[in-house]
């Protein structure tokens, strides 16, 4: 069960390395989690998993090509798809 808990962070900078995904946030902290854990992040290339854009004034994660979008919240809750 997951509580809804709303945050007030926006992501500055998105970024993936080595398949992991990358967020840094406006306040400088920074947080990652693996492709892996997301079903459809997992079965991309790495050509597409680079393919991120920062969405909803920097609160989601977009990527277009695989269709999936991610909210920051959902991440920091430990939802990662």
């Amino acid at each position: 069960m997951y509580l809804d808990i709303k945050y007030d962070v926006q992501v500055r900078n998105v970024w993936v390395e080595n398949r992991i995904i990358c967020l840094k946030f406006t306040n400088d902290a920074e947080l990652r989690f693996p492709a892996s854990k997301n079903k459809k992040l997992a079965k991309a290339t790495d050509i597409q998993l680079n393919n991120i854009e920062l969405i909803c004034d920097g609160t989601g994660l977009h990527w277009n090509e695989l269709d999936e979008d991610l909210s920051v919240s959902g991440i920091l809750d430990g939802r990662f798809g």
